[in-house]
């Protein structure tokens, strides 16, 4: 079965999966932070690893190698432009906006207004048409199931709210939101052009680790270097799941529109995260009713801005 003859309700539920494995590379990415006591070092560790596993694929497999040749063409005849291959940096725009906001804000703050970005950058790039799937009309389902999607992190993050920091500082996970629907779009159109999600997946990743090592060099240069590594094996395997999360999407992207690929992602991710909030809790966090309620909200969202409501002919 290829990705254009994939049904939208399976690649909904592919969608799923892949937030999952973002709350999972959450979960272990932020846990290699902390040994470290360096998140900027453990960002470039997720992402350096994850680009030295799409090079030995690039090594063996032969559509990947033409798969760069495509796109490289591409960016000469100007099909593409050269910002179409820095999808990677919004990856590590947002990893940067958790260095600087997210304790100052809280992860509730935070998370609202990431999702926030996402769901108006997926509204907004399905209408022009940046992604490879073409415009998409602004149909009632999709409005409402943004809204109810916003609603549903809000609720499901709710019991953490708190603190005192200044509103002003939720601008930057808000931008980091943008960029990831942004991320997606781009992301699919290369896939598109190289016609190899490995393509596609490896300058992700080029671009974002050679973004992050720059941080990460600042870091050391203001802060020392960190902490020694830690030797157990699970700490490292955040790159091989961001591998599998990219390369999917960009191929999901194209059937779901990057708007529903982001609410299905971010449905996911609340429903991993609960997963593992029940199955291996971290200490001090009590799980919330929010918590689940907010989850299932989610989910509905998915399914109410996939419907096919017949409300604006006019929107497309």
């Amino acid at each position: 079965m290829t990705p254009r003859s994939l049904p939208l309700w399976l690649a909904l539920v592919f969608a799923l999966l892949c937030g999952a494995l973002v709350a999972i590379q959450s979960r272990i990415n932020g846990e290699l932070g902390s040994r470290l006591g360096d998140g900027f070092t453990a960002a470039a560790i997720s992402f350096g690893s994850g680009l030295i596993i799409l090079t030995v694929g690039l090594a063996i497999a032969p559509a990947g190698r033409r798969g760069l040749a495509k796109v490289r063409e591409a960016l000469v005849t100007r099909r593409i432009r050269w910002w179409y291959v820095c999808g990677g940096a919004a990856g590590s725009f947002l990893v940067l906006s958790q260095g600087i906001a997210a304790a100052a804000l809280g992860v509730a703050l935070f998370t609202v207004a990431v999702v926030a970005g996402q769901t108006i950058s997926g509204l907004v790039l399905d209408r022009v048409g940046i992604g490879p799937g073409g415009r998409r009309p602004l149909t009632a389902a999709r409005l409402v199931g943004a809204v109810l999607a916003l609603g549903a992190v809000t609720w499901a993050v709710s019991a953490q709210f708190g603190g005192s920091a200044p509103v002003w500082l939720m601008i930057l996970p808000f931008i980091a939101g943008l960029g990831t629907g942004w991320q997606q779009a781009v992301n699919g159109q290369v896939r598109a052009i190289a016609e190899s999600a490995l393509s596609a997946t490896f300058i992700n990743f080029a671009t974002g680790t050679t973004v992050l090592v720059v941080l990460m060099l600042v870091r050391w240069g203001i802060g020392g270097l960190p902490k020694s590594l830690p030797a157990e094996p699970w700490l490292y395997i955040g790159g091989a799941l961001g591998c599998v999360f990219i390369g999917v999407t960009s191929l999901l992207v194209r059937i779901t529109g990057v708007l529903l690929l982001g609410l299905a992602t971010v449905a996911g991710q609340l429903a991993s995260a609960l997963l593992l909030d029940l199955l291996i809790p971290t200490s001090g966090h009590a799980l919330a009713f929010s918590t689940i309620g907010g989850t299932l909200l989610a989910i509905v969202a998915v399914a109410i801005a996939s419907m096919r409501w017949r409300w604006s002919s006019r929107a497309a």
